[in-house]
């Protein structure tokens, strides 16, 4: 969408702007609450260790990190009840796939069982953020209200079939109740994570070229941001140089794909312009073609892409809330740890964990800035939210970039008699999972594994910590399509 619209220089009025702000960033709110919890707490978190906590200590305990109102021992004697049915069915349901017992586990059981409690609590809360984006986008995931030129949500205060005061009000009544959520348990529970873990500071480095998006644009050009991004080059903050719209050559000029050691056909090294894709699976050739992933590179070098260098990005540039939220977590990691935390120790496995939970917290600040946006402009009279595009003759090209939950995402459109010529994505997870590229440097996953201790290779916890801390997602890094129209593959729904 957003590479169509640059393609044709299409302004975006104001409210579809905001509109989409405040889907982006509720999605990104409920993504990073879903990843914690549910997808890679349990790297950390023994849930059978849970049930040898005092349910007092572990609420003491509790109360004495946040003011979370859902800390009291009543409550985390009723979590530990839970789970001991659980345990005792042999059925351990969500709780299943973990490596319970695993020498790598290390935390109290009291820790344990103040993170099962919020466990089970970040159930409801990131179904309440993602009511958001329901509201907004009609349904979720696969929003329906996007269209090139804007938004299709008509905007009425007084109509009940349109977007009223009476939505736009029940959207900030969700925002502010996850709030308390993200603020007083999620933050909360990653610093105590990562400072009982600190040892993990040192492993899962990895590349240290750090790529993000600005994001959430605030006019109608796309030429000012709510959230900066940029590059950082080896860790070195002071090497920011931020990516300033959606025009920008910087960033415009400054990424290719290699194929050298991915399952297409030839070796080459294109600017996404000027890319095919063309499947030829040889088999796998540890020297040669071992991945369905292309390599990308950011002048010419691997970069992180993700929370972390997000977080990196908007802290170089001096975003406040960042700022504020890197400072306040590296304070609560050394309260707990009883040693003093820098911003060096973010370079890590355990890093990109606390990078994406200051990441919610901040998009979480931005659901309300966002929404303070849309209703002062509403207010002022004006309920436009979509400008028609136009399709010149000739060929226009176009690319559209925004920071999604696991990183900058890229589409480049080739457009010939408003036709698309050629469209080639550049994902997240294509970044971080990248095989070797055309000079045989390892991409983020590959390189961040380098020096991982095993203490039972049988049972890889360690390694599933490192490439779950990315939130891997290979079905978004892969991208093909039979033009032929022949089935790839069918399942069959039970």
């Amino acid at each position: 969408m957003r590479s169509v619209e640059n393609a044709l220089q299409l302004e975006i009025p104001l409210n579809a702007q905001y509109i989409r702000n405040l889907i982006m960033a509720a999605h990104g709110v409920h993504d990073h609450i879903v990843h914690f919890y549910h997808l890679a707490a349990l790297d950390w978190v023994d849930i059978v260790s849970a049930l040898k906590a005092d349910p007092k200590k572990a609420s003491q305990l509790g109360e004495s990190l946040s003011n979370w109102d859902q800390n009291s021992a009543k409550h985390m004697k009723e979590v530990q009840d839970r789970l001991g049915t659980f345990v005792k069915s042999g059925q351990l349901g969500i709780y299943a796939n973990g490596y319970w017992g695993h020498p790598a586990m290390k935390l109290p059981p009291e820790v344990n069982l103040l993170a099962a409690a919020h466990y089970l609590q970040a159930l409801h809360y990131q179904r309440r953020i993602n009511m958001v984006v329901s509201i907004l986008g009609s349904k979720t995931p696969n929003i329906q209200n996007l269209a090139v030129g804007g938004v299709a949500n008509a905007i009425n205060p007084e109509n009940q079939s349109a977007l009223n005061m009476e939505r736009l009000y029940y959207i900030k009544t969700l925002i502010d109740e996850v709030q308390g959520f993200v603020r007083n348990a999620m933050l909360v529970d990653v610093a105590a994570v990562a400072a009982l873990y600190a040892d993990w500071t040192g492993y899962g480095k990895g590349v240290t070229n750090y790529l993000s998006a600005p994001d959430m644009p605030m006019d109608t050009k796309g030429t000012t941001f709510a959230l900066p991004g940029g590059y950082i080059e080896n860790a070195d903050l002071s090497t920011f140089k931020p990516i300033k719209s959606f025009n920008d050559d910087f960033f415009k000029n400054g990424v290719k794909e290699s194929i050298k050691h991915s399952w297409y056909k030839g070796d080459w090294n294109k600017h996404p312009f000027e890319e095919s894709t063309d499947p030829n699976h040889t088999g796998m050739e540890y020297d040669g073609k071992y991945s369905w992933v292309k390599a990308p590179t950011f002048n010419g070098k691997p970069a992180q892409v993700g929370p972390l260098a997000n977080v990196l990005c908007m802290y170089a540039a001096g975003h406040a809330g960042t700022k504020k939220y890197v400072t306040d977590m590296l304070n609560t990691i050394s309260a707990v740890a009883k040693t003093k935390v820098g911003p060096a120790a973010l370079h890590s496995t355990i890093g990109r964990t606390g990078a994406r939970a200051v990441r919610c917290a901040v998009m979480l600040d931005e659901c309300t800035n966002q929404w303070n946006a849309l209703v002062a402009n509403i207010g002022k009279g004006d309920v436009k939210t979509f400008n028609t595009p136009k399709f010149p003759s000739g060929e226009i090209r176009g690319v559209g970039f925004h920071e999604a939950p696991r990183g900058i995402l890229s589409h480049w459109s080739v457009i010939d008699d408003g036709k698309i010529k050629n469209y080639q994505c550049v994902v997240p997870s294509t970044w971080n999972a990248a095989p070797r590229n055309g000079s045989d440097q390892p991409g983020p996953y590959e390189a961040s594994l380098v020096g991982t201790p095993l203490a039972n290779p049988e049972k890889p916890l360690e390694v599933l910590r490192t490439v779950h801390s990315f939130d891997p997602c290979l079905a978004c890094a892969i991208h093909m399509v039979d033009a032929k129209g022949k089935d790839i593959i069918t399942v069959k729904a039970l």
